[in-house]
């Protein structure tokens, strides 16, 4: 059995997890991560999105919706 979305220690997710995460396309979700919208790293030919990062981005635009409410 691999590494599931669940596992309590994997730190990354794909591009792909991170758009059904958000609730968009996977196409929407790759042209996000190419602008740079979706935090993302490179290994070999595989993007990831780190979760850290990625959960810090989420805080931060629910951040900036209170604020501006």
């Amino acid at each position: 059995m691999g590494v599931g979305a669940t596992d309590p220690e994997r730190r990354t997710i794909s591009v792909e997890e991170a758009g059904r995460r958000l609730g968009i396309s996977r196409g929407l979700a790759y042209e996000a991560a190419a602008r740079g919208q979706i935090p993302t790293i490179k290994i070999g030919r595989r993007l990831l999105v780190p979760l850290v990062a990625f959960e810090r981005m989420l805080d931060q635009v629910t951040v900036v919706k209170t604020e501006a409410a």
